[in-house]
């Protein structure tokens, strides 16, 4: 049974979910060291921001499969390394959008309305209505840099409340920001214009300190600034002394550069203007649960052998081209799994041809299923969507992808896989139908209709009377039998395949018997 080790506290939903298919040990708060020291037992780790996912932990985890973190940022693991090492990296990016877009609104309703003063002073007994008049956010100008989930969320919001909304986002197309009732800009416009600003980006090389003294220079002198996107995006130093100057008027942070944040923080000293929650973005009931169960569900799934839907390490594999393309990445690595059995010998080169409907899809996501699907005979569970690209270029295998709009068979379009090994050339077509359903239509260009299934026996051989029978007959003697059969020809008495879906796996003395079958040239017997 495979293990799953918790290292941060998550919702017992997820846990749940888990205790389904693998044994759960929940280990809170464990020191570098020692999850070092145990990490290699488990095929997968859960955790939140609190465990540091480094380099050296993921070298130890000799069976591990994948790291899931029940949140959006994976600042925490070493993505570099687990890429390296194909082990996959999840996270949640939809689970907590909702509730980190609600604090980033609560923020800036807070900092216009001087909240957490005013609340103070109430406890402590003033009534000091004058000391706390506000600004209302109505026909102000709002700057949301960055339109991902919760930036797009925020901007939503704004507009209902009526602000004029404005935002930077290199990624954004201005269709796009037409829909969305956003005016798109440089960033140097945004804080120049901005009454309110609030940040929506990861932390990256290029993003670290990027508002710094100089940007916070170009902000109107009553502005102000909101970050619950991740810390270290800015400068700290240089905000505490923008507040405390009067360069901007008032700023509220939920995220740091160090967390907890650090007690001789320069935040710390400011008077006015600064409002500070520990890093609550997530911290909603519905939130905890929602980013437990997906990521949850995405080891479940990783452990039984499915994709995931959100990992961060596969190129050009998100969610949402998950969803759509689930029977067609199914379908990709299907064709490279019988490809490999149908080659033989080593595989050198491999055509991906895109042909109709396919053609119109992303393309990566399909290459790089095809090629888990052709070297997992080989490697097993080793191999995956994130390490194929890399053992495929390790096996010197050159990959040509071809996209050809023209699919005169399909409708919804066809892939067709063309292989060169020690053992010639073969190729293989499939498509996927309207109701998700799989089909191979051709074999080494035969044309053919076949449902994959678990077990199958591909033969070509001469369009001979009798051959038919002959080969039922020899698995009949071996208690083979047979579940559906096809065969596929060009020409009357020339070449043809036959494909036979059996119950159980062809033993090896079997198919020595059905290649001494006069008029069969090839068999192959592939398991799926």
């Amino acid at each position: 049974m495979t293990k799953v080790l918790v290292s941060d506290t998550v919702d017992q939903s997820g846990i749940e979910i888990l205790s389904q298919v693998s044994q759960v040990d929940q280990r809170i708060g464990l020191p570098p060291e020692k999850l070092k020291a145990i990490i290699g037992g488990y095929d997968a780790l859960m955790i939140r921001s609190g465990t540091q996912v480094t380099s050296e932990v993921i070298e130890a985890g000799e069976k591990l499969r994948i790291i899931g973190r029940a949140g959006v940022g994976v600042d925490n693991v070493d993505v570099k390394a687990a890429t390296k090492r194909g082990v996959i990296v999840v996270n949640s990016p939809g689970g907590n959008t909702i509730a980190a877009a609600e604090h980033a609104l609560a923020l800036l309703l807070s900092l216009s309305r001087h909240i957490p003063k005013a609340h103070a002073s109430t406890i402590s007994g003033g009534w000091d209505r004058k000391k706390f008049v506000g600004n209302e956010l109505y026909k102000k100008t709002l700057g949301v840099v960055g339109l991902g989930k919760i930036g797009s969320h925020v901007a939503k919001v704004a507009n209902a409340m009526g602000m004029d909304v404005m935002a930077f986002d290199p990624f954004v197309s201005s269709e796009r920001a037409l829909q969305m009732q956003v005016r798109l800009g440089s960033i140097e416009d945004l804080f120049q214009q901005a009454d309110f600003i609030t940040l929506h980006l990861p932390r990256t090389p290029e993003t670290e300190n990027l508002v710094d003294l100089k940007l916070l220079s170009t902000m109107k002198k009553n502005a102000r600034l909101v970050n619950c996107a991740r810390g270290g995006i800015i400068n700290e130093s240089d905000l505490a002394e923008a507040l405390n100057s009067g360069v901007i008027t008032g700023a509220a942070l939920d995220v740091y550069a160090q967390e907890p944040l650090n007690t001789n923080s320069p935040l710390l000293n400011v008077e006015n203007g600064l409002i500070l929650t520990p890093h609550l973005g997530a911290s909603t009931e519905e939130a905890q649960e929602n980013v437990a169960l997906d990521v949850a569900e995405q080891i479940r799934d990783v452990l039984l052998g499915l994709p995931a839907r959100s990992a961060v390490n596969i190129p050009g594999l998100s969610a949402e081209i998950m969803d759509s393309l689930k029977p067609h990445l199914q379908l990709a690595e299907t064709l490279g799994l019988l490809l490999s059995q149908v080659s033989g010998g080593q595989i050198q080169k491999i055509e991906v041809r895109l042909q109709g409907e396919f053609a119109h899809h992303p393309s990566q996501p399909l290459v790089v299923a095809t090629l888990k699907g052709l070297l997992s005979s080989a490697l097993g569970d080793r191999i995956n969507y994130v390490n194929a690209s890399l053992e495929a270029q390790g096996r010197g295998i050159s990959i040509d992808e071809v996209k050809d709009e023209v699919s005169p068979d399909f409708p919804g379009g066809s892939l067709q896989l063309t292989a060169v090994a020690d053992g010639g050339s073969h190729s293989l077509a499939g498509t996927v139908l309207a109701e998700g359903a799989l089909r191979i239509s051709s074999i080494d260009e035969f044309p053919i209709n076949v449902s994959p299934s678990r077990y199958m026996l591909f033969t070509r051989h001469r369009d001979m009377p009798g051959i038919i029978g002959k080969l039922g007959s020899l698995l009949g003697t071996h208690n083979v039998n047979i579940a559906a059969m096809q065969v596929g020809r060009k020409i009357v008495r020339g070449e043809a395949v036959m494909v036979l879906s059996v119950d159980d796996p062809i033993p090896a003395q079997l198919l020595t018997s059905i290649l001494s079958v006069e008029g069969i040239n090839q068999a192959h017997s592939i398991t799926l």
